[in-house]
């Protein structure tokens, strides 16, 4: 039983040793796949496959299964987490709300899709990153814009591409492609929260309610600012998706044809689900609008390595090599708009620095102040992950055989000096040589 016992305790010392936790950026490609039922496998079985295409290694559990688990051994053995599960009263086995939130908060991506029929964990879960949901029961509704197969609710909704956000990193080419068809529940974000993003919108025409009663008070959410899809990327760059319908990235809405119910309408023979909805697994799991530094240098102009100290005023060069993951590699990022700060407390120099393949660098003089400064760059721009860097350095005054010889915005006090010397010098010399005549009596 000793033994037992010691091999056990080994066996976990090994596993914490090896296990990798969370992979870095754009590098995991462990995916676990919770369902309401395992017949959604196959109903989504396109948008899985496209997934599997791309190297991830896919494991399917329905959301209440008693042996549930993100964590090994305190590691999390997942690197991303997708929600197909809109129904689920509770999960099952170590899994809760507070779990998918910690997932997150420690650099893992989720992907949720709902439905009209949405249960309260994922309510909660949305709730936590700024999200909220339309009441249960409800769906978009748009009398102007639904498809020609709609059952007469006006629920199968037919949206224009052109409501997408203007983004090709999130979105990719769905923005000039097909119309998208959406069936499912509206949400809307809090406006104060600058980590959220509107991917696709309803149209002017839109509005929320459950299409089986009667409208007594105003719907939840009108118009535009009905989100059909929404997205968050936290300031730790973990990413997380909202589409409010389950069926859109199924494989009928997938191959399905749209029209809309509008005389003259034009017909379009596969729908644009499939596409935007790939760009959007893209983008969440990280395979796309991923950044990196992979390299820092500073100098002195016309030296190679950096001082220990630098001097005010001194001509120095800074350069960052800055990589982005692009089909599962890193080359050198094309941007022409990264800049560099030289920061104590302010920002002394702020400039745009020049790309040359991927090495951005800038050549400036040092103020005349000094003290601890950092070499900031701090890059956020929609779609990429956040890329911050700083490199802190010395900046000391001049030593004192650095100082110029003659200053000259001191000659009028030289020319003061040496002109009270001459004039000291004249007034001693009449003094003394100078004599009187004497008067005749």
């Amino acid at each position: 039983m000793r033994k037992l016992l010691i091999f056990l305790n080994i066996y976990i010392l090994i596993e914490a040793i090896f296990s990798k936790g969370i992979a870095p950026d754009g590098q995991g490609k462990r995916l676990l796949v919770l369902l309401d039922t395992y017949s959604i496998r196959e109903t989504h079985s396109t948008f899985f496959k496209s997934l599997r295409d791309r190297g991830f290694q896919i494991t399917f559990k329905t959301a209440d299964e008693p042996d549930l688990a993100l964590t090994k051994y305190n590691e999390y053995i997942f690197d991303h987490l997708a929600l197909f599960c809109p129904n689920v009263a509770e999960f099952g086995g170590n899994i809760t709300t507070k779990t998918v939130v910690d997932f997150i908060d420690a650099g893992g991506n989720v992907l949720v899709a709902a439905s009209s029929q949405l249960a309260e964990p994922i309510r909660e879960i949305a709730g936590e990153c700024g999200i909220e949901f339309s009441d249960e029961g409800t769906n978009v509704i748009d009398r102007f814009n639904s498809d020609v197969s709609d059952d007469g609710k006006n629920t199968l909704i037919v949206s224009d591409p052109q409501n997408l956000i203007n983004n090709n990193l999130i979105v990719g080419n769905a923005k000039s492609g097909a119309p998208l068809l959406y069936k499912g529940i509206a949400m809307s974000a809090d406006a104060e929260n600058p980590l959220l993003l509107d991917i696709l919108t309803a149209s002017s025409y839109s509005y929320t309610h459950n299409p089986d009663e009667k409208i007594t008070e105003y719907p939840h959410s009108v118009g535009k600012s009905t989100l059909l899809v929404s997205a968050l990327q936290a300031r730790n760059n973990a990413r997380v998706v909202f589409v409010g319908s389950l069926d859109f990235f199924s494989n009928d809405f997938f191959q399905s044809p749209v029209q809309r119910n509008v005389a003259n309408s034009k017909r379009f023979e596969k729908s644009g689900n499939q596409e935007l909805a790939v760009s959007l697994s893209q983008w969440v799991f990280k395979e796309k609008g991923v950044i990196r530094v992979a390299g820092i240098d500073h100098h002195k102009v016309d030296e190679k390595k950096p001082p220990v100290a630098y001097t005010i005023k001194e001509d120095i060069v800074y350069s960052i090599k800055i990589e982005e993951m692009v089909n599962g590699k890193w080359v050198p990022f094309q941007a022409k708009d990264v800049q560099m700060e030289f920061v104590r407390l302010d920002p002394f120099v702020r400039t745009t620095m020049t790309n040359s393949n991927g090495n951005f660098n800038v050549k400036f003089k040092i103020p005349d102040v000094y003290g601890i400064f950092k070499f900031v760059v701090d890059y956020n721009r929609m779609g990429y992950t956040h890329l911050f860097s700083s490199t802190q350095v010395s900046v000391r005054p001049l030593e004192h055989t650095q100082y110029e010889r003659f200053i000259p915005a001191a000659f009028p006090y030289y020319a003061s000096a040496f002109s009270m010397m001459a004039a000291v010098f004249l007034f001693t010399f009449i003094q003394l040589y100078h004599v009187d005549e004497e008067k005749q009596k």
